[in-house]
């Protein structure tokens, strides 16, 4: 075990797992480093932002995309990326940005501030998804 780490078992709502798609209901025990800090967590995450919205046929396609992507084992992996999907309706000022864009992904920068981008096509398969999120991390 590496100095300054320790894994911890840690009992996890289906619902806080982001966007995962689970079909139980029960709660699922998660393996996942215990950090000391905060700050040294997010140092080295990779996060994305889905601006969604209940409802949105194009927002769960995106979604249910992005999970496959992020499993997908190839040189460039995503297994640590982050996902959080905001429900634009829950915040005034993200339905007026984006209430004719959704769906809208954003990448997290390590200063915190968010970059919107490019619109991903509907129509995209699974791995030329990957390829777009992992060139986006890569810039």
């Amino acid at each position: 075990m590496a100095a300054g780490l320790a894994i911890g078992l840690t009992a996890v709502r289906p619902q806080a797992l982001g966007t995962k798609i689970l079909n139980c209901q029960k709660t699922k025990w998660v393996f996942s480093p215990l950090a000391f800090s905060s700050s040294s967590c997010s140092l080295n995450s990779r996060k994305l932002i889905l601006y969604s919205k209940p409802g949105c046929c194009l927002c769960d396609g995106l979604k249910e995309k992005l999970n496959a992507a992020f499993s997908l084992s190839t040189p460039h992996s995503l297994h640590d990326v982050q996902l959080q999907v905001r429900d634009i309706t829950s915040n005034p000022k993200w339905e007026k940005a984006y209430q004719y864009e959704i769906p809208v992904l954003a990448r997290v920068r390590p200063d915190g501030t968010e970059e919107v981008l490019p619109r991903l096509s509907p129509r995209l398969g699974v791995e030329a998804v990957h390829k777009k999120i992992a060139a986006a991390f890569t810039e």
